[in-house]
């Protein structure tokens, strides 16, 4: 399956994503889908990081090309405060975002 598909259904069922990313197994709760320099990227929350839960919680920005073996779990999420889908930097790039 297509990449880009998975993300975007990911998003719209908010349910988690798992891939490998710099050689590390991340499941990812992915929160925006967007493009930067013709690149597309997913700004996500890190739920586990080769089977370890992190410190804190993050707004973690992923290059979609540098997630690799990428499916979609069975894990649902709910969307972090620290998301702000208003945010600037997201203007007139996001192709898909949770409400």
């Amino acid at each position: 399956m297509n990449a880009n598909r998975i993300v975007l259904e990911a998003i719209a069922l908010r349910t988690c994503i798992e891939a490998v990313y710099n050689r590390m197994k991340v499941t990812l709760a992915p929160h925006i889908l967007y493009t930067r320099h013709n690149e597309l990227y997913v700004d996500a929350v890190t739920v586990d990081r080769d089977g370890r839960t992190p410190r804190e919680v993050k707004l973690g920005t992923f290059k979609l090309s540098g997630l690799t073996g990428l499916t979609r779990v069975d894990r649902g999420f709910a969307r972090e405060p620290i998301f702000d889908p208003g945010d600037s930097r997201y203007a007139g790039v996001t192709l898909f975002a949770i409400s």
